[in-house]
């Protein structure tokens, strides 16, 4: 899977974006997640907040993964990869 990285918040966060547009289930994504040991804190259609790796992170139905606080893009390429990997 390829990505797009986009750094967020002032350069404290990175977005992946998958180089194909996703349309996941976010009620099965969620309980994907909490599956992988996500604590998940909101969800709903639009987006899924929960904590991973020590990270707030958010997941949308097109395939794009926020990490906050991360600034490594290798970093954030392989969690998405790690994450999307296990939802589609």
């Amino acid at each position: 899977m390829r990505f797009t990285t986009m750094r967020l918040c002032g350069g404290e966060a990175l977005m992946a974006i998958p180089a194909d547009t996703l349309d996941l289930d976010m009620i099965k994504a969620a309980d994907v997640l909490r599956d992988m040991g996500g604590n998940i804190k909101d969800a709903d259609d639009m987006m899924i907040v929960f904590d991973w790796e020590g990270m707030e992170t958010t997941i949308y139905p097109q395939g794009k993964i926020m990490f906050f606080p991360l600034k490594d893009r290798s970093l954030c390429i392989k969690y998405a990869a790690d994450i999307l990997g296990k939802l589609i």
